[in-house]
């Protein structure tokens, strides 16, 4: 018998222990199978909507790129055509060039002002000195007449693409 009663303890300890183990876990109570899926779709729901808003804006930064491209295209060319406008204008300067001569490098110079305008490129102003258009070269003392940051002679003309500078302007200025 006394196994019989060691028997009976030992299913009563057996019974104690699991009615405290589902009371401990019915004290955490458990999320149900709907939960969890919303949960999840939740989850996925943010995940969308952040990948979403990437590529919307690498969408954005890809076309302002491309217009970026679009509007400074011709930037390289210009560069590259500018030695040879001021060639031009020394030709003009020159004495003793026949009519028909000048005739003819006013007409070639004037066509590549015009295409150079076409594509957004155009001369740099020259009213006052401003240091991010102009390159002084050299600065002559300034008087009465001529005040002071006045332009007194420009060497090489300067030019821009759209508000992209291309080539400061080298001037001589009043200082």
């Amino acid at each position: 018998m006394s196994e019989e009663v060691k028997n009976e303890e030992l299913q009563e300890e057996a019974v104690e222990t699991a009615e405290e183990v589902v009371e401990e876990t019915t004290e955490v109570p458990e999320k149900s199978e709907l939960e969890l899926a919303n949960e999840r779709a939740e989850d996925f729901e943010n995940k969308y909507l952040r990948a979403h808003a990437e590529m919307q804006n690498i969408q954005r930064r890809a076309n302002e790129e491309r217009q970026q491209l679009q509007r400074y295209r011709s930037q390289d060319l210009a560069k590259k055509i500018l030695p040879s406008l001021d060639n031009l204008e020394r030709a003009l300067a020159v004495e003793g060039l026949t009519d028909d001569v000048k005739k003819g490098l006013e007409m070639t110079r004037d066509s590549l002002i015009q295409a150079l305008k076409e594509e957004g490129v155009e001369e740099v102003a020259l009213e006052t000195f401003d240091h991010n258009l102009h390159m002084a070269v050299q600065t002559l003392p300034a008087d009465d007449e001529h005040p002071a940051d006045t332009i007194a002679e420009v060497f090489q003309k300067g030019y821009k693409l759209h508000e992209r500078l291309l080539r400061p302007a080298m001037v001589v200025v009043y200082n």
